[in-house]
């Protein structure tokens, strides 16, 4: 019967992390991937920040398959046939280079590459049936019919993982929770993603857009330029998208694309990838419990992606956890012992960073953005306000105050200021 130090489910960033820190430290280390090849299911859509993660990691970054450092960010906000967009650049962006636009099944595989160079052992094409249990223990995994063994597993499979579930750290996956992300990458030489998004060199841009983009419901778009393609999609909340869209999400990025904002931007491209998957999007209140007698679970799988709103994490947050755990492997192989107590100095390793830092300071995000008005209402009410202001008529304009007057009521201030006073839990 084979057995091995550390098995870990998922060879998404998580789990790469998890096995690159082991193997560093020559631990025997198996990763199971269920895809063809690392990266093959990893679609998130495009960027990461590496400020936070630089360091767990030294010396990794300098020859990364990272596309353009984000050197332009972006929002806008549309309605049924107007938009408005708010640009900003600045210093910190250029000279930090604090985060990139990344194409997971590039990265993915070179990051497995170095795991490997490191001494771990990479099986893809295994998927992961049941986990083995013995006196209440996690003390391996049931692949393809075979057993195989070890003194701790590392679940780091995604969102939809089961393995928490059977260990008994996790309920069934709340789609309250949850969104759906929609992605097609298309590519463009790179002249023409440079001029058409003001890039010098190798700098890049990041875009986000809400409003009718989703149909008005919770969520919003996402654009990011990489050398030579953009990563263009949707994020919609799966219950929204469930109860009240009229159309389907694949017909929604369709409308996207055909926008004369993005149309102009994608002109001449050619589709490469299109891909969709599940985003947990609880916050700090739908984490899966973190560890177990024998087991930790860490990235998606733990529900570790975060929603801010004019941010959306999720890579950092999974490198870091997938270090963390290792740790914390590497102290419980010290004194010799897997039990929940051992490991549960990964949960502590996770309070000490940034990590759960993170969503402790952000634990009423989720409350905050269940606002519908925030998708349909403030959007319609902007582009009214903005194009009566722009509208020049064939006679004489009117004075701009009562423009404004006119949307903006005692009520509507009221509620206006209400919707303000919440993002203060932010």
């Amino acid at each position: 019967m084979e057995k091995f130090d550390a098995i870990i489910v998922g060879a998404g960033l998580a789990g790469l992390a998890a096995a690159y820190t082991l193997a560093s430290e020559g631990v025997e280390v198996l990763v199971l991937e269920r895809g063809d090849y690392p990266g093959s299911k990893n679609v998130t859509g495009g960027r990461i920040y590496l400020n936070p993660v630089r360091s767990l990691f030294p010396g990794l970054w300098e020859d990364a398959p990272l596309e353009r450092y984000i050197a332009h960010e972006g929002v806008s906000v549309m309605g049924t046939s107007d938009s408005i967009r708010i640009d900003y650049s600045g210093d910190e962006l250029r000279n930090s280079r604090q985060s990139y636009s990344i194409i997971r099944s590039k990265f993915d595989r070179w990051f497995a590459e170095q795991t490997e160079s490191k001494g771990a052992m990479l099986l893809t094409r295994a998927k992961v049936d049941d986990l083995v249990i013995e006196n209440g223990k996690v003390c391996g995994v049931l692949t393809g019919g075979d057993e195989l063994r070890c003194n701790a597993v590392i679940a780091c499979d995604g969102v939809l993982s089961l393995i928490p579930r059977k260990a008994g750290l996790s309920t069934p996956l709340n789609m309250s929770n949850c969104a759906v992300g929609l992605k097609e990458v298309i590519a463009l030489e790179p002249g023409a993603i440079e001029s058409r998004f003001g890039l010098d060199g190798n700098e890049g841009a990041a875009r986000l857009f809400l409003g009718q983009v989703t149909s008005s419901l919770f969520g919003g778009g996402f654009l990011y330029t990489n050398q030579e393609s953009v990563s263009l999609g949707l994020v919609i909340g799966i219950k929204a998208a469930a109860e009240d869209m009229a159309v389907s999400v694949p017909e929604l990025l369709e409308n996207f694309k055909k926008r004369p904002e993005i149309a102009c931007l994608i002109k001449g491209g050619s589709s490469l990838e299109y891909s969709a998957h599940v985003i947990p999007e609880g916050g700090c209140n739908a984490l899966a419990r973190l560890y177990g007698d024998g087991i930790m679970v860490a990235g998606d799988s733990a529900g570790l992606a975060l929603n801010i709103g004019f941010t959306v994490r999720g890579m950092e947050y999974a490198l870091a956890s997938g270090h963390y755990a290792a740790r914390a492997f590497l102290k419980a192989r010290e004194k010799g012992h897997f039990e929940a107590a051992d490991l549960k100095l990964y949960q502590d390793y996770l309070e000490e960073s940034f990590v759960l830092k993170d969503f402790r300071n952000f634990r009423h995000a989720p409350e905050v953005l269940d606002n519908p008005r925030l998708f349909s209402h403030y959007p319609e009410m902007l582009g009214s306000i903005f194009r009566e202001i722009y509208t020049v008529p064939s006679g004489s304009k009117g004075n701009l105050f009562p423009i404004i007057k006119k949307h903006m009521s005692a009520a509507e201030v009221w509620s206006t200021l209400k919707d303000l006073w919440s993002f203060q839990k932010l």
